[in-house]
C-alpha cells in the first residue's frame, strides 16, 4: 500500500487565565479579567494569548490602580500541570526563577521595567513550555493577586479529605470514577489522586475528582487509590485507601472461519481521527477494516496503550508526530479507539491491524520485525487479526522453474510469517494472519503460464511472494492481492490466477482508487458495452488490460470464477479525503463499494456511503 506523509498540526488554544484560577474560554480579545486591587495597589492579569502542542506564549499585565508611581514589583505564580517558563521574559520582565516548590518568580528588568506609572501598566511576555491550564497560586509584592489576604504564616491546620471510588469492581472495559470531598479552614489549594502510590492526576477546583480507564484483561488486579489534599500553607492530608478490583474477561474472539464474500477496506490512519471509526461512518458492506500502518519493529508493550506514531506507528490525529512534537494518547482516547473497534466487530465488521506499508517497509524495519510486540498491540486493540504488508524492495528472483525458484529475501518474509504464527499459537490466541500480496508477486516462474513475457514483464517485484505463499499459505487466513500500481499492461485477473495456482484459501482482489501510486492506470467503475469479463487473459501475450480494468468486470470475474470465500479489497477508504479526488471518469470510493456490494451480494443495503469528513 502507498503511504502518504506527513501533515502538520498547529493549534491555537487561546485560553486566558488570571492569577488564581482558570476562566472559561471566550474571544481572544476579551479573554481574562482584571483581579481586584490588592493592598499593594497592583493587579495582575495572565493571558495565554497563543498556544500549540507543547508550548504557549504568556503575557502578564501589571496595573497600578493608585495615583502614585510604584517603583518595584515581584510576581510569583505556580502553574497547574506541566506548564513552565522557558528562558528570560521580555518587555518589563528581566528574569524568571523557579523555586524548589515549583513556583516561578518574575522580576523586572534593570532598565526601567520596575516602574509602574500612576494609573498605568507594564507588560511582561514570556515563552512557556507544556500545556497551559491555569495557575494554582499567584502573589504580587507579597499579596494575593485576587485581593484576598494570604494564609497566615502560623496556619498549621491541615485540610480534611475523604475518597470514594465507583465502581469498586470492574468486570468489563470502562473507567473508575474518583471523588474526593476536601475542606480547609482557609482553602484547599489542590487535591492529588494516587493509584498504588503513583500520581494519577491533580485537580485544583472543587468538586475534586478524577477517573482511571481500564481496557484489557492485561490490567486485571487490585488497585489502591488515595487522595492528598493541600492548602496554600503547605499542610497536607492523605485520605484512607479506596480499593478497586479489576477483572476484565477474555481475549478477543477469533475471526469467524472463512465463509461468505469479503470486501476489505484499508483505512489509513494519517490525517484521520479515531472518531472516524464508528458504525455510523463505516458502511456495513465493509466486511473487514485494515487499520494502517504499524511499525514492523514497534517496541509496543502490552498494557501501555501507547497507540501513537512514535511507538505503534499509527498516525491518527490523536497520536501523530507533528512539527511541534509527539502527541500521546490519553486514557480516554485509548478507550475510545478500543470501544470503536469493539462496536465494529459486534456489528460484523472484522478489524485487522496492518503492519508495514510502503514507508515503514523501507530501511531495516522488517529485518527488525518483532512478533511479540506486534501481537501485544493486537491484543490491546482487540482486533481480529494481523495483516502483513511487506513491501520490502530489493528482493531479486532467479525466474527458474518451481523446484529451483527463489528470491533473495525469501528468508526474511518467511521468518516474519512463521515467527508471527508461532507467537500467536504460543499465547493460545485466535488471531488471524493475512498478507498483502504484490500484484506480480506470484509471477515469473518458468514453465508456468506466468513466465515473464507471457504476462507483464519487467516488474521488480515479480515472484517475490511465490515461495512464502506456496510454503506457508497454511498459516494465512486470506490474501489481500494488491492488483494495481502495475500500469496499463497489468491484468488483475491474471494476477489473481497466479496466486490461486499456489494457494487454496480466500483471496481478495484489490482495487485502488485513482490516482494510483505507480503505473498510471485509472480504475473505472463500469465496463464498456460488450466487454466479456473473462476474455483476453492468459493468452501468452502481454496485451493491454485497460479494457478490463474496471470494478464491474473485476467483481464479476471474482463472482463467477473465484471461490465462494473470495472477495474484493480497496486501497483505501480515505483515499479521496487525504490524497486527491479521482480524475474524471474514474471510480470513487463510495461508488466502488456500492458496486462491489451489489455484484457480490455482500449485504442487503448497498446504498450506504462514507460521509465527507475533514482532513486532519
Amino acid at each position: 500500500m502507498r503511504q502518504s506523509r506527513k501533515f502538520i498540526v498547529s493549534a491555537l488554544l487561546g485560553s486566558l487565565v488570571a492569577c488564581g484560577g482558570q476562566e472559561p474560554q471566550t474571544s481572544s480579545n476579551t479573554q481574562g479579567y482584571e483581579l481586584a486591587a490588592s493592598a499593594a495597589g497592583l493587579t495582575a492579569t495572565l493571558n495565554a494569548g497563543s498556544s500549540w502542542e507543547g508550548g504557549f506564549n504568556g503575557v502578564v499585565t501589571i496595573k497600578n490602580t493608585t495615583s502614585s508611581q510604584i517603583s518595584d514589583w515581584a510576581l510569583t505564580v505556580k502553574f497547574n500541570g506541566n506548564a513552565a517558563i522557558s528562558g528570560s521574559p521580555w518587555g518589563a520582565g528581566g528574569s524568571a526563577t523557579r523555586g524548589s516548590d515549583g513556583s516561578w518568580t518574575l522580576l523586572p528588568n534593570t532598565w526601567g521595567g520596575n516602574i509602574v506609572p500612576a494609573n498605568g501598566s507594564v507588560t511582561v511576555t514570556f515563552s512557556g513550555t507544556g500545556t497551559y491550564s491555569g495557575v494554582s497560586s499567584c502573589t504580587i509584592n507579597g499579596y494575593a493577586c485576587d485581593g484576598s489576604q494570604l494564609p497566615p504564616d502560623n496556619d498549621t491546620t491541615p485540610p480534611t479529605v475523604s475518597l470514594s471510588a465507583s465502581p469498586t469492581s470492574l468486570t468489563s472495559a470502562g473507567s473508575v470514577s474518583l471523588s474526593a470531598p476536601a475542606n480547609d479552614n482557609v482553602g484547599v489549594a489542590k487535591v492529588e489522586f494516587y493509584r498504588n502510590n503513583t500520581l494519577l492526576s491533580t485537580d485544583t477546583a472543587s468538586p475534586f475528582s478524577a477517573s482511571d480507564a481500564f481496557n484489557s484483561s492485561a490490567q486485571n488486579g487490585t488497585y489502591g487509590y488515595t487522595a492528598k489534599a493541600y492548602d496554600a500553607a503547605g499542610n497536607v492530608t492523605t485520605s484512607s485507601v479506596a480499593n478497586v478490583t479489576v477483572n476484565i474477561s477474555g481475549e478477543p474472539p477469533p475471526p469467524p472461519p472463512p465463509g461468505g464474500r469479503m470486501y476489505i477496506g484499508y483505512a489509513s490512519s494519517w490525517n484521520t481521527s479515531i472518531n472516524d471509526l464508528t458504525t455510523t461512518i463505516i458502511p456495513s458492506y465493509y466486511t473487514h477494516l485494515n487499520l494502517s500502518f504499524v511499525r514492523p519493529n514497534t517496541t509496543y508493550q502490552r498494557g501501555s496503550y501507547e497507540f501513537d506514531q512514535a511507538v505503534a506507528g499509527l498516525e491518527f490525529f490523536e497520536g501523530a508526530t507533528t512539527n511541534t512534537g509527539q502527541k500521546k494518547f490519553t486514557a480516554e482516547q485509548a478507550r475510545t479507539l478500543i470501544n470503536n473497534i469493539r462496536a465494529l466487530r459486534a456489528r460484523g465488521t472484522q478489524v485487522w491491524l496492518s503492519v508495514g506499508g510502503w514507508t515503514y517497509s523501507q530501511g531495516s524495519q522488517w529485518s527488525e520485525f518483532s512478533a511479540p510486540h506486534v501481537v501485544d498491540l493486537a491484543q490491546d486493540l482487540e482486533v481480529d487479526g494481523i495483516d502483513i504488508d511487506w513491501e520490502s524492495s530489493g528482493s531479486n528472483c532467479n525466474k527458474l522453474s518451481a523446484a529451483q525458484f527463489s528470491c533473495s529475501k525469501d528468508g526474511e518474509i518467511a521468518h516474519i510469517i512463521t515467527s508471527l504464527d508461532s507467537t500467536i499459537k504460543a499465547r493460545g490466541l485466535k488471531l488471524g494472519i493475512s498478507i498483502a500480496g504484490w500484484s506480480t508477486g506470484a509471477y515469473y516462474v518458468a514453465g508456468t503460464p506466468f513466465e515473464e513475457g507471457k504476462v507483464q514483464w519487467g516488474s521488480p517485484f515479480g515472484g517475490t511472494m511465490y515461495n512464502v505463499v506456496k510454503n506457508h499459505g497454511n498459516k494465512l487466513h486470506h490474501i489481500n492481492l494488491m492488483s494495481y500500481d502495475g500500469g496499463d499492461y497489468y491484468d488483475p485477473r491474471e494476477g489473481y490466477e497466479s496466486y490461486r495456482a499456489i494457494y487454496s484459501g480466500p483471496i481478495a482482489m484489490g482495487l485502488e482508487i485513482a490516482p494510483e501510486g505507480a503505473g498510471g492506470a485509472t480504475l473505472k467503475l463500469n465496463a464498456e458495452p460488450g466487454t466479456v469479463y473473462d476474455a483476453e487473459m492468459l493468452t501468452g501475450q502481454n496485451n493491454m488490460a485497460t479494457k478490463y480494468y474496471n470494478v464491474e468486470t473485476l467483481a464479476t470475474y471474482i463472482k463467477n470464477k473465484g471461490k465462494p470465500t473470495d472477495g474484493m479489497m480497496v486501497w483505501q477508504i480515505w483515499k479521496e479525503r487525504v490524497h486527491a479526488t479521482p480524475p474524471a471518469g474514474a471510480a470513487s470510493v463510495n461508488a466502488t463499494g456500492q458496486k462491489v456490494c451489489q455484484i457480490l451480494g455482500i449485504t442487503n443495503n448497498c446504498n450506504q456511503s462514507l460521509p465527507n469528513l475533514p482532513k486532519y
